[in-house]
């Protein structure tokens, strides 16, 4: 990949992969060892996030498309070499967690991705990227699901913070951007087709009455969670990017790291 053309985004929005279509990939070992890589990788790069949950799937039988899509996103990171996230000095400790979905994104079988990124004052601290466990019947279903798993974050970083004496100083924020799953956190009467997840609900709705957490609406373009559930063209990308902190290295920074490779 030495002579590749870097990339500008890691997958083209229109991309789908399934475990259907295409030819069986030859070198699996190959296919596994630059995957798991790029899952390390993605511990400091909220960006590529989701592209590497995706092409993860595949590692017991991967095919040529899949092939085709690890080798863009080592194009993209060779575009975006200099990038890295950035976490600065604060003593904002306030919580807030933006958590997006994407309904039956997977064409296998149909099941849901959700996605949070969680900030400490404007640093971005935790983020997932997983597909649901369960197949959800509605995208306010895939939104609850995904709502839980933020929520129960957002309470285990304050449990931490008051612990370090370092209570927020308000009551951590959810955002969400499906208005059925915003007025269902405040109804207390459940729609009939809402009965299985009652105990998802109640959990989430528990901690709305008693005032840990804040549930607000978020318009859809302004939702930092939307690039860990599908892929996105460059100009929303390099938007998210600013928003999720991932930008390009300071100068300084990157000349320290050239002195270091080189042994001075």
């Amino acid at each position: 990949m030495e002579n590749a053309k870097p990339c500008t985004s890691p997958m083209a929005s229109n991309c789908r992969l399934t475990s259907t279509d295409g030819t069986p990939f030859k070198d699996i070992r190959l296919y596994r060892n630059i995957v798991g890589s790029m899952q390390y990788l993605a511990f400091t790069r909220p960006d590529i996030a989701f592209v590497v949950h995706k092409v993860s799937k595949f590692t017991h039988n991967p095919l040529d498309t899949h092939w085709l899509a690890v080798k863009r996103i080592l194009r993209y990171l060779k575009h975006s070499i200099s990038t890295a996230l950035f976490i600065t000095k604060t003593v904002n400790f306030t919580l807030q967690a933006f958590f997006d979905s994407d309904w039956a994104a997977d064409r296998d079988d149909r099941r849901s991705v959700g996605a949070y990124c969680i900030y400490m004052g404007s640093n971005l601290i935790s983020w997932s990227c997983k597909q649901q466990p369960t197949v959800a019947r509605s995208s306010t279903e895939a939104e609850y699901k995904a709502i839980v798993n933020a929520a129960t974050k957002l309470i285990w970083f304050k449990s931490i913070l008051h612990e370090l004496d370092l209570p927020p100083q308000h009551s951590p924020t959810l955002w969400c951007d499906n208005i059925g799953a915003t007025y269902l956190m405040s109804n207390p009467k459940f729609h009939a087709r809402t009965k299985h997840i009652e105990v998802d609900v109640h959990f989430v709705r528990d901690q709305v009455y008693n005032k840990e957490l804040v549930v607000q609406f978020i318009s859809s373009k302004d939702q930092l969670a939307d690039a860990l559930t599908k892929p996105l063209p460059p100009v929303k990308l390099r938007q998210v990017q600013r928003n999720l902190n991932v930008c390009d290295l300071p100068l300084k920074i990157e000349g320290a790291r050239r002195r270091s490779s080189n042994g001075y």
